[in-house]
């Protein structure tokens, strides 16, 4: 299937590793240019360098000034993005009983805060191509909450209430707005989870692992590159009649449609 994005551009936040990074990849092999960025900038160019059409570009997206460095170093390579992925790290594991306001406040800085400030700055140029792709990694969370992941929870659970909202006020525009929510993928971010669910219980990461492992019914953890062939496709444009889905990539993990 010819995925039609020959020359778009793609910007792909928290791309350095994980599941931006195979985002990133996914996306290039497409034939986007690509906007690989995170705070290891070394990582990032690194990454572009084995791209067909890319940059690297070191960015901390928790600064109040980074969407727009990040849309301008983006309009300065390419143009204005056609394709925003929006994704990165998670607040720290804990459990509702024990977070304060503050702490939901930092957690919707990272989860929510900012991938609207930077839909906010690519959303005109694309509502005047009449193309757009606007796309953003959630969690299985926010169909079912995870335990000792309350910040987490509460986070992506506003990205997802605005981002059903948007996508039904730019359809008109032939812009898309999706989520894909992984459940257990083998990043970084899942081994961190892991490790805080070990030590909380009491026993050792191979057995949270062993456990986790059960309760799927494809019986094993996601891979990255699993996810982002899901993105590729929200992303092309044959896609262009899905809008506002919330698509799980977890092996069958939460036991609903």
């Amino acid at each position: 299937m010819d995925f039609g994005l020959s020359g778009r551009t793609a910007l792909v936040c928290a791309s350095t590793g994980g599941i931006g990074e195979a985002i990133a990849r996914a996306l290039a092999a497409e034939g986007t240019n690509t906007v690989v960025c995170g705070r290891r900038g070394h990582r990032a160019r690194q990454i572009a360098a084995e791209l067909p059409s890319a940059i690297g570009v070191e960015i901390d997206l928790r600064a109040d000034d980074s969407p727009a460095k990040l849309l301008e170093a983006t309009a300065t390579a390419f143009g204005a993005p056609d394709i925003l992925v929006l994704n990165g790290p998670g607040p720290a594991p804990a459990q509702a009983a024990a977070i304060d306001a503050a702490d939901a406040g930092d957690a919707l800085s990272i989860t929510l805060l900012q991938h609207i400030r930077l839909v906010s700055l690519a959303l005109p140029t694309m509502r005047g191509n009449g193309w757009g792709r606007i796309l953003a990694v959630g969690s299985s969370g926010i169909t079912a909450p995870l335990p000792n992941l309350a910040l987490s929870n509460l986070g992506r659970a506003a990205l997802a209430g605005y981002l059903k909202t948007l996508a039904a006020e730019v359809a008109p525009d032939g812009i898309t707005v999706n989520l894909v929510l992984p459940g257990r993928i083998e990043t970084d971010r899942t081994a961190e989870v892991d490790a805080a669910n070990a030590k909380r219980s009491g026993c050792t990461v191979a057995n949270v692992e062993r456990a986790s492992v059960a309760a799927i019914p494809a019986g094993r953890y996601g891979r990255p590159a699993e996810l982002a062939a899901a993105v590729a496709f929200l992303c092309s444009a044959p896609a262009s009649y899905i809008t506002g889905i919330a698509l799980r990539c977890d092996g069958g993990l939460v036991r609903s449609f």
